[in-house]
């Protein structure tokens, strides 16, 4: 025999029901110390520091890859124009 029950509550009456603690003054705590922090560190990095960080080796491969697509379009225009 198999039944299945449906139980249509918030998350903070299921907390109630099992006896956990209410967790919603601490969450907007850690989230408004989030927010902050990210603001701080928004407001004082620059845009090149930011992409050093996200690109493991800075602007040059992203240099080295336009070059080497312009050297491949160049031979390939110069290729057309011999034909």
């Amino acid at each position: 025999m198999k039944f299945s029950i449906d139980i249509d509550c918030t998350p903070e009456e299921a907390r109630a029901f099992f006896g956990l603690p209410p967790v919603e003054q601490m969450n907007a705590a850690i989230m408004k110390q989030i927010e902050e922090r990210m603001m701080d560190y928004l407001g004082s990095a620059d845009p090149e520091a930011i992409a050093k960080n996200w690109l493991p080796s800075g602007l040059d491969a992203f240099e080295q890859m336009q070059k080497a697509f312009l050297a491949q379009f160049t031979a390939a225009g110069a290729d057309k124009k011999n034909d």
